[in-house]
């Protein structure tokens, strides 16, 4: 049984490396310009921070807003009236980050901590699995790593550096995430087609 589960993951590591293979510019492209705008962020950590304060207001805002017209369209569901209160409190949440936008970065930094620290995690595992099929799966490992250090130093300075931390930081991680894709991209174009 293992011989085929051995079996199954070498076909499957196949399949993802002719992908990255066949797409290489692409990932190439997506690399250099997630690097770009992770330096820009990293520039301007204070007005990085705010812009992704007002992004998230809008997604929650209108995430909340199609939830209550989808909500509204099916009255006799069960649990209607919390998922309608659900609804509305993640609406008027997106509303305050679009109102009060400083204000909600405490919270948006809390949760940075949390995202940042799985990313890594998952960052880690993805190229511990991969490592005997790429060549550039250390550079994985270390955008890992990186998350990993980031939401430690996050955690270490809330909430008093969250007025720069999070456009800072998602700066960082956006860099380091474009220099792995761009070193996957340099990677994949040198692989022999099979």
């Amino acid at each position: 049984m293992n011989g085929h589960t051995d079996d199954v993951f070498d076909a499957l590591r196949g399949v993802v490396g002719a992908a990255i293979h066949a797409h290489w510019k692409l990932f190439l492209a997506q690399g250099a310009f997630m690097m770009l705008l992770g330096l820009l962020a990293v520039a301007l950590p204070q007005l990085s921070t705010i812009a992704i304060a007002i992004f998230v207001g809008w997604l929650f805002f209108v995430g909340g807003v199609f939830r209550i017209v989808m909500v509204l369209r099916s009255r006799r569901a069960p649990g209607y009236w919390w998922s309608l209160l659900t609804a509305a409190l993640v609406a008027a949440f997106g509303l305050i980050l679009l109102v009060q936008p400083q204000e909600g970065v405490l919270s948006l930094t809390l949760a940075l901590i949390i995202i940042f620290a799985i990313e890594g995690i998952s960052a880690i595992l993805v190229a511990f699995n991969f490592r005997r099929h790429d060549g550039s799966w250390g550079w994985t490992l270390f955008s890992g790593l990186v998350d990993i250090v980031l939401a430690y130093l996050i955690w270490q300075g809330w909430p008093s550096t969250a007025t720069w931390a999070i456009g800072l930081l998602i700066g960082i991680n956006m860099f380091f995430f474009g220099l792995a894709l761009t070193m996957t991209a340099i990677a994949a174009r040198a692989m022999e087609d099979k």
